[in-house]
Formats: C-alpha cells, structure tokens, sequence
C-alpha cells in the first residue's frame, strides 16, 4: 500500500513571504519521508471545510512545478482541477509540462468543478451540473487523445479544437494517470471506468459502509464498460494528525497503521492524507520510521 500526501491549506505564519520556503521543506520532507504522492487543490479561493475564503491560496500548476523543482521522485497531482477553470488544450499542455520537466512524476486530476463562489469571484463562468459533466468527459477525450499524439479535429458539443497538437509528448506512456475526482455513483464513477486510471473518495463525506458500496458501483461500471476493475487505482482522501504520544486526539504511529491496513482490507491502493500539523517535523519523522515503512508491506485486498 502506498501513503500519498495532500496539503490544503498554505497559512501557516502571518510571514508571507516565508511561504514558499515552508511549502518547499513540506515537500522536501515529504519526499524523504517516503510517502509516494504530492497534491494540492486546484483552487484559487480557501474553501470553508478548510479555513475562511481569505486565506492563502496558490494556484495549484505553479504550486506543483516549484515543488517539482525541488524534488526528484515524489509523484506530483491537483486533487482535483475543475473543468470549469481552464480550457481543455491548455490544461493538457500544462499537465504535459509538468510530466516532461518532473521526468515523469505528474498525475492529471479532474472533475466537475463546484465551487460557485471562486468562479464568479474571479470572473470564471460557471455553467449548470448537467453541463459541466458534458464537459468534463468532452476534457478526457481530448485528454487521450491529446495524448496519444492524434492532430485531428476534435468536434465536441462544448469545445473545438482546430489541431490538438501535444508537442513534446509527455514523459509517462501511454500518458500521466488520470485521476477523476468525485464519488457520484451514476456520472462520475461511470466516468473513471471510461476514461481514468485512478479514483479518490473522501472520507470525511463517507458513512460507516459507504465505501465499500462506492466501491461496488465502480467495480459494475467497469464490468458494464469492459474495464479490468484492477486497472483502476483506488484512493481515499482523510486527515492524519501524527503524533509520537497521541497527544490532543492524534494518531499514534501504531493507530495510523492500523488506519492504513483497514483501508487496504478494503481494496484501497492510496490513503492520501492531509495533515494540521504539517509544517511541523515530527510527523514526518514518524512517518519515515515508523508508518511508510509499515505500511509499504501490506497488501491490498483484490490485488
């Protein structure tokens, strides 16, 4: 099982400037922690479950290549951009970019974008759901075949695409894994048996059972669509507060294992974890000695 790491939240200090150097070390130790993954949302407003819509935010391509820049195998992801946000050709080209100067680390997250406040904030017109879907699943057409280096004209309901030229070509082959970002159970997870190569649910939305019911959908989605359901990597999102004692509701590093193993038991190949004391050491020390190591040795079920 693999632990991959997401940071939310950039207000760590009211020193702004001292920002990009904490967010670099974050994802320095992240790296020789051992952890797998590197994600940020791909918002320019905070949304509220994390903090108050003033705080930090940073825009989640150029967030990734400065730490691309100072990393050298972690992976690297946006969990997840927004349809909505950019137009399909250019995000393609952006994830590319970062997949050909990372040597092959980027993932491409997707999904159907809510966040009403942030668009008409900064002037992003925020179609309908039903529109929104049509044009998410037009972006990972575009998005294959982009990537399988097809120039033809791309004719959709919602975008065309004169000659979707992708040059140079990205690094992993046949192209970044696609993450879809979502737990609907009609569209979206339709849509990564269709289209994508990872999922994410989050468990901070998920009742008791509700995972390994997501689950099940995804599996008949794939059986419908002729998809091995094992081609698709399983991943859950939820925070880990990592401490040595336990201290203040914190996880121990022998509870955070037994987190890990459970998710496992149920078929999940990537616990992303985001933590509120990031910017301190001690987790990822802990991490490093004492969960990753673990972790790494158990196997996930289904597999």
């Amino acid at each position: 099982m693999r632990i991959g790491l997401q940071v939310p939240s950039f207000t760590w200090s009211n020193e702004q400037e001292t920002l990009g150097d904490t967010f670099a070390l974050i994802a320095e130790r992240a790296e020789r922690a051992g952890f797998f993954s590197l994600w940020v949302m791909d918002h320019f407003f905070q949304i509220p479950v994390i903090g108050p819509v003033e705080h930090e935010m940073l825009e989640g391509y150029s967030a990734l290549a400065f730490a691309a820049g100072r990393t050298n195998r972690i992976k690297l992801g946006t969990l997840v951009t927004g349809v909505t946000y950019r137009y399909p050709g250019i995000l393609i080209k952006t994830v590319t970019t970062l997949d050909v100067l990372s040597h092959g680390r980027a993932y491409f997250g997707i999904g159907a974008a809510w966040n009403e406040e942030e668009h008409a904030g900064l002037g992003v017109p925020f179609p309908p759901l039903a529109e929104r879907f049509e044009r998410l699943e037009e972006t990972l057409q575009i998005a294959h075949q982009m990537w399988a280096g097809d120039e033809k004209p791309y004719q959709g309901k919602h975008y065309q695409l004169a000659r979707p030229l992708n040059a140079p070509s990205s690094v992993q082959k046949p192209h970044p894994p696609i993450m879809i970002g979502g737990m609907g159970e009609r569209k979206t997870l339709r849509l990564v048996a269709q289209y994508g190569d990872a999922c994410n649910f989050s468990l901070m939305r998920l009742k008791q059972g509700e995972l390994a019911h997501k689950l099940n959908v995804l599996r008949e989605h794939c059986q419908a669509v002729g998809r091995p359901y094992s081609d698709i990597e399983k991943t859950t999102l939820g925070p880990i507060k990592l401490t040595r004692d336990g201290r203040d509701n914190s996880f121990t590093p022998a509870a955070a294992i037994a987190y890990f193993r459970n998710l496992a038991e149920q078929g999940i190949d990537q616990a992303l974890v985001n933590m509120p004391n990031v910017a301190d050491l001690e987790p990822f020390e802990l991490f490093a000695n004492e969960v990753i190591p673990a972790v790494e040795q158990i196997e996930v079920a289904g597999r």
